[in-house]
């Protein structure tokens, strides 16, 4: 009955989990993905009057020019390619899932996105309020999870007759190992081959964002001459998510 009880918690939480990350979601991009719209209609009138007088610009001119291209880079619009690419949205559901994710995980999304609506704005602290606890249990909770396969992995080495040392070393090596491949080198070749980074580069981004230090040198996502599919950065902010329950099992082996 406590075995029964214990996973049904565990899967009411890692439902509800989800269930709050969806929702965040969804109200992110009801918020801003129409201011979102108006600035990126901005820049494609600045580009064109760009593109139009730039021979009769005089220097003041084309500072504020230099200054409002920074700011909108800085707000996640790329005034580049055609008008196609300004009908893409940085707030589409699978980029809003995955600042929902890096909002609760602390990690942040690098300043690459970030809500600008007084509304988004405020919702996002109170998103925060409640989802950072939530993540922490949820970590807590898939950790404890994890941790009895070391409890198991170590009882049957111990029937096999191996010292509880060496049965310690081995369980913390064998967790050390996978973890490192599953959340380290596998999905740094899914990134080599997705963002067109070398395998150094992904190595360095994966490990970056798992420890949650979080430079913003490297994005996933976000560059405009490829080509993403569909949920890419969910599958991103899922990795990052259990990876970050791998290491809270390592600093409790």
């Amino acid at each position: 009955k406590a075995m029964c009880s214990g996973k049904l918690q565990t899967a009411l939480l890692v439902a509800g989990y989800f269930v709050y990350l969806l929702v965040g979601a969804a109200v992110f991009q009801a918020l801003e993905r129409t201011a979102e719209k108006q600035e990126k209609m901005a820049a494609a009138q600045m580009k064109e009057a760009f593109l139009q007088n730039f021979t009769q610009l005089t220097v003041a001119e084309m500072e504020q020019f230099m200054k409002n291209l920074i700011e909108a880079i800085q707000n996640g619009v790329y005034p580049v390619g055609n008008e196609s690419q300004f009908e893409e949205s940085n707030w589409d559901f699978s980029n809003s899932f995955f600042f929902a994710g890096t909002v609760v995980s602390t990690i942040g999304s690098y300043g690459t996105l970030h809500p600008k609506t007084a509304g988004g704005q405020i919702f996002c602290v109170f998103f925060a309020l409640f989802g950072i606890p939530l993540n922490i249990v949820f970590l807590h909770r898939v950790g404890k999870m994890l941790s009895l396969l070391c409890k198991k992995l170590g009882k049957f080495l111990y029937e096999k007759g191996m010292r509880k040392k060496k049965i310690k070393f081995l369980t913390l090596l064998f967790f050390l190992a996978t973890g490192i491949l599953v959340f380290l080198c596998l999905p740094s070749v899914f990134f080599q081959i997705t963002e067109g980074w070398s395998y150094s580069e992904g190595i360095y981004f994966a490990f970056i964002t798992l420890s949650t230090i979080g430079f913003g040198d490297y994005v996933v996502g976000k560059q405009s001459d490829r080509k993403y599919f569909s949920y890419y950065r969910v599958l991103v902010a899922i990795w990052i998510l259990f990876g970050l329950a791998w290491i809270a099992l390592l600093f409790n082996l």
